[in-house]
């Protein structure tokens, strides 16, 4: 059997599940190779198998970095709204032959690790200093007639 290419890979997903758009599926194995790499710098050792929550874990990282503050942009422009929907995707990239899987990953690994607000929208929100007191009206300027 002839290994099948990550271009025709994406072609078959797209066609039989067109609820994420293309370049996410390029972006989520670009994110993979992140993921893998930072690994390898912090632990030191060789590369072994990453499950879903590191995964999604680079994804935050690597996406934050790529897209800066329009990563939700680009994510809902590919039909990404949440960890499931990467989840949907590294499955369907696992029944295409192009990511791998061990006997201990599942779908469920990747329900409700991170809000999505919170890891893309937060990071880009202004700060509000602690000692900011609430906005006060001002007392009304006297009339012109009595400012002698």
């Amino acid at each position: 059997m002839q290994k099948i290419g990550f271009a025709e890979a994406l072609d078959s997903i797209v066609a039989t599940d067109p609820r994420y758009q293309r370049d996410a599926y390029a972006f989520l194995r670009d994110a993979l190779d992140f993921t893998t790499k930072q690994q390898k710098k912090i632990k030191g050792v060789s590369v072994r198998h990453v499950t879903g929550p590191e995964l999604l874990d680079g994804v935050r990282h690597y996406a934050l970095k790529e897209f800066g503050p329009m990563v939700m942009t680009v994510f809902e422009n590919w039909g990404i709204h949440s960890c499931e929907d990467i989840g949907n995707m590294v499955f369907n990239l696992i029944g295409a032959g192009i990511f791998g899987k061990t006997e201990q990953d599942s779908i469920e690994d990747f329900k409700n690790v991170y809000d999505f607000r919170e890891a893309f929208v937060k990071p880009f929100a202004p700060a509000r200093p602690a000692t900011a007191k609430p906005w006060r009206q001002l007392p009304a300027p006297k009339p012109a007639a009595s400012r002698k």
